[in-house]
């Protein structure tokens, strides 16, 4: 058995506690190292109402939040390294609308770097989609509401803009969008993991955004990408052997911004989804669906962690906090 190998069959271990003590119904765990040696296993259900499926290691899963990190960061990052946008620059020099009714709105001095890290005064969640189901209606709301500023936090708003830049650039909607080898803005129903049994959608939701934003939205830059765990592995390993973006982006990705987040990524604080044990040269980022990814750019190895913790609903305890750090602690600790 091979070190990876054995590695794999400890860091595996508490996802396989959490679906035999039903905290979540099933998850894909997957590995790689620089080298190219990769595991990936499964276990669990992929859905267990209406109807029950088993989950594979090809499942597809709505990767919710991992949308900011593999499809929407890299992009801003491509544009302003080829000098189409200024990361320095406020959202306005591309979305000259926004707030266009208040020369002297806040909301008109936010930076591209900013929605990128964060540091914005948006909120943390605001429920777009009970103001209608009419996308283009719905984004011209979220560019000329009043949002009340706050204390800079982790928000959707952020890279919704972000999303709006890039549909304005390439004169296409995000759903139009290529998302990249491996990923698709749906998927099969039968193919993927289940998610909530929608209380506003009325059905169990397979294959289609969870997130009520960006279903609403009909595609957004902050949620809304599928892929497996494969797809997520080969993304994270063009990062870690440099093939997958530029050297600048890639060092942008890596770059602090504060104390917590880089462009777009997480950094390890204590706390954090990845556990206690990565070295300071990790990246990561999670998703609300259940979904993570970590980058350990230092020991040359990444992982992901796909899950279905919302099915059949949010509102319950699924231990995906510890369950992450449990996991990320095992591949790091060894």
């Amino acid at each position: 058995m091979t070190a990876l190998a054995q590695l794999f069959d400890r860091a595996f271990a508490p996802l396989e506690a959490a679906v035999t003590a039903k905290r979540i119904p099933g998850g894909v765990l997957g590995i790689v190292e620089r080298n190219g040696e990769r595991i990936i296993r499964s276990i669990g259900a992929a859905q267990l109402m209406p109807k029950q499926r088993p989950m594979h290691v090809e499942t597809w899963f709505d990767l919710a939040s991992l949308t900011k990190v593999i499809f929407t960061t890299p992009r801003i990052l491509a544009l302003a390294e080829d000098g189409v946008i200024d990361l320095d620059a406020p959202l306005i020099s591309m979305l000259p609308d926004l707030r266009q009714y208040d020369a002297a709105a806040w909301e008109r001095k936010v930076t591209f770097r900013q929605c990128l890290g964060h540091q914005t005064p948006f909120p943390a969640v605001e429920p777009i989609y009970t103001y209608g189901r009419d996308p283009e209606l719905l984004r011209a709301f979220i560019l000329q509401r009043e949002w009340r500023a706050r204390d800079p936090v982790y928000s959707d708003i952020n890279f919704i803009l972000l999303g709006f830049v890039l549909e304005r650039l390439s004169g296409k909607t995000i759903r139009d969008m290529d998302p990249g080898s491996g990923f698709a803005w749906s998927a099969e129903p039968d193919s993927a993991a289940a998610t909530e049994d929608c209380t506003w959608r009325h059905r169990v939701l397979s294959g289609e955004v969870h997130d009520d934003n960006c279903s609403a939205l009909q595609g957004a830059g902050h949620a809304g990408l599928f892929g497996t765990a494969a797809s997520v592995l080969d993304f994270a390993q063009g990062l870690l052997n440099g093939g997958g973006a530029s050297e600048r982006s890639i060092t942008l990705m890596r770059t602090p911004l504060s104390a917590t987040r880089t462009h777009g990524w997480e950094l390890p604080y204590e706390g954090w989804s990845g556990g206690a044990l990565c070295s300071p040269g990790t990246i990561g980022h999670t998703g609300f669906t259940g979904t993570g990814l970590w980058i350990d750019f230092d020991r040359g190895t990444t992982w992901t962690l796909l899950t279905n913790r919302i099915h059949p609903t949010r509102h319950f305890d699924s231990g995906i906090v510890s369950l992450r750090q449990a996991v990320g602690d095992l591949v790091n600790g060894f």
